[in-house]
């Protein structure tokens, strides 16, 4: 089962439908074919509360773990207090010139966000494939490909963001580059949901690391997350949510093992998720529900304050990402590598 689904970190059906978003698939399969049923008219009333508890948490969540994590004040000393300083700054920026820098700060986060669904995917991917017997670089070339694919079909097609924020709106409205536009983004398209499969097959091959399923699924939902839900707007606010959750799954497991490596005789994993759970879900309510009342003090109204505001918590959440994932010399290796049973 190891060599099929990969090490799991808490069961293989865990992992695969929460981590590989293969419930994701699943759910969203359903709700596209039966958009008037009971689940579905459940999911659209209940959107707010499930993008609190999942995409508003995780956004709050590596905010939680760049703090708690131990030594981070010592190795990242701008990361911890520099860089709030300067992110409340160009909050203050965005709301005294929302239609200047915040356009482009919107711009910008909604550009970068599905750049850090890929990358999200990739480290996924690999993590499970550094939990068996590693990979040669060209493994890792194409799986950084079939994950990083799927944006550039997003900043392709792009209207407030990726090509459609870049370009000016004079050179988009040329024909000649509207059709080039658009017939180079379905050639991505297409490659960008082949490329998954493409990438296992060529696994199987002699001297090749069988990719485990659990990354395969990963590189499809982020695949199909991109491209084909992320064109039906009724869609796309689930796939937030479950991107939300998988990221939220990973790093309660990093926090939980880690404290409990720190401290075995201490409180078990359950009580070290919840807590840190509980503190996501409080740090993400204060963010997106009520901070935008600031822009109020400048004028705003909360619609226009919040717009600026998810954007710079967006912009923070991907700068802080990159630091708080980082493996190598990093005490991250010790979960990734331990055995699946451990904590």
């Amino acid at each position: 089962m190891k060599l099929f689904f990969g090490r799991a970190f808490v069961h293989p059906i865990f992992d695969l439908l929460l981590i590989g978003g293969g419930l994701s698939l699943i759910v969203l399969a359903y709700l596209s074919q039966y958009p008037a049923s009971p689940p579905s008219v459940f999911v659209e009333q209940n959107m707010w509360l499930m993008i609190w508890m999942s995409n508003s948490a995780h956004f709050a969540g590596s905010t939680v773990r760049l703090y708690t994590k131990p030594g981070t004040f010592e190795e990242l000393p701008f990361v911890t207090m520099g860089l709030p300083a300067v992110t409340l700054a160009v909050l203050g920026l965005g709301l005294l010139s929302p239609q200047v820098i915040g356009q482009n700060l919107q711009g910008l986060y909604l550009t970068w966000s599905p750049y850090h669904y890929a990358a999200q995917a990739f480290g996924v991917t690999l993590m499970y494939c550094y939990r068996g017997d590693g990979l040669s670089t060209g493994q890792r070339t194409s799986i950084r490909c079939a994950a990083i694919l799927p944006f550039f079909y997003v900043f392709l097609t792009g209207d407030g963001n990726g090509v459609g924020w870049v370009l000016p709106s004079a050179i988009l409205s040329d024909p000649n580059v509207g059709s080039f536009r658009q017939g180079l983004a379905q050639l991505v398209l297409v490659a960008a949901l082949a490329l998954p499969a493409i990438v296992y097959l060529l696994s199987f091959r002699p001297g090749m690391r069988r990719l485990p399923m659990i990354s395969v699924s990963t590189l499809v939902a982020n695949s199909l997350w991109l491209t084909v839900i992320a064109s039906r707007p009724g869609l796309f606010g689930v796939v937030t949510v479950f991107h939300g959750l998988q990221y939220l799954v990973i790093l309660t497991i990093f926090h939980a093992r880690e404290r409990r490596r720190l401290d075995p005789e201490g409180p078990s994993g359950l009580v070290h998720a919840g807590r840190f759970y509980a503190l996501c879900l409080a740090l993400g309510y204060l963010l997106f529900r009520a901070w935008p009342y600031a822009g109020l003090w400048v004028g705003l109204t909360y619609a226009e304050s919040a717009i600026v505001s998810v954007a710079v918590i967006n912009i923070h959440h991907f700068f802080v990402d990159g630091f708080i994932w980082r493996l190598r010399g990093d005490r991250n290796y010790a979960t990734v590598s331990e055995a699946a049973s451990t904590g």
